[in-house]
């Protein structure tokens, strides 16, 4: 395989179970054969396998391996920096190994500064077909969520600072919330529990149907803060562009309304 190439376009139809990996410095392919262990780091072989982030002494020289069992092919973070996975999974040397999904897995390995160096994985599966050239296909819609005009100002006003895109967003407080609120639509209603129920509303309708993060209390989990599945929501909005910075109209129509405050 060229090294220009990436695992994300696919592979050649293989063994189901075959584990792909390449790095900026090479490549490699395993069979799913029980006990097979490939491991990857700044090391030489025979230490590891396949080098990654080779010139960077924050990479360990043995940062992480790939075990084949009961089926599947198991990481587990060997070094001292951590491994950051999709959807922002991190794996620490004390994380317990987890499971590799069919398909595709790009994998960072923390480097120096911010340096992350790219590890990316590939598992076989039945149906795979190799790489197809899709750049003539129609291009596929976002998956938008529904919601109603008070539901769009409601989490427009929650979620502004998202909507500015800003690196580490918070939520307005549901009192800050309701001040903003109240002034701009007079008369409606807007206060604490009306903003609690509604948010509510939305999370419930959003559960259950495919929506990227998790918006309501898992039972099993002990109870989370509202606030952090508040988080989730609007997030998960503004990632899939339910929610887009031109809705920030919706409030600023009135040049008189301060910009909100910090809040711990």
């Amino acid at each position: 395989m060229p090294l220009s190439a990436s695992l994300a376009r696919g592979v050649a139809p293989s063994t189901p179970g075959m584990l792909h990996a390449r790095t900026v410095t090479g490549d490699l392919s395993a069979p799913p054969r029980p006990g097979l262990t490939v491991r990857f780091g700044r090391g030489e072989k025979p230490d590891v396998d396949l080098g990654v982030g080779v010139d960077d002494l924050r990479v360990s020289r043995r940062h992480g391996e790939l075990t084949y069992r009961q089926g599947q092919w198991w990481l587990r973070n060997t070094g001292r920096q951590l491994v950051r996975l999709p959807r922002g999974t991190m794996m620490h040397l004390s994380t317990e190994p987890i499971p590799l999904d069919t398909g595709y897995t790009p994998l960072f390995v923390k480097g120096s500064g911010y340096r992350e160096h790219l590890v990316e994985l590939y598992v076989a599966g039945h149906d795979d077909q190799g790489p197809v050239s899709r750049r003539r296909a129609e291009t596929l819609r976002p998956e938008i969520w529904p919601l109603d005009d008070d539901e769009r100002l409601l989490l427009v006003v929650l979620g502004q600072r998202y909507l500015l895109y800003e690196e580490d967003p918070r939520p307005l407080t549901y009192a800050t919330a309701a001040k903003q609120l109240t002034y701009l639509r007079p008369g409606a209603g807007w206060n604490e529990r009306k903003i609690e129920y509604r948010v509510e509303a939305v999370r419930r309708r959003l559960h259950g149907t495919g929506f990227r993060y998790p918006v309501m209390h898992d039972k099993s989990q002990g109870r989370p803060a509202d606030n952090g599945l508040l988080h989730n929501l609007l997030k998960g909005l503004v990632e899939s562009t339910t929610l887009v910075p031109p809705d920030l109209d919706l409030i600023e129509d009135d040049a008189l309304w301060p910009d909100p405050a910090p809040e711990a």
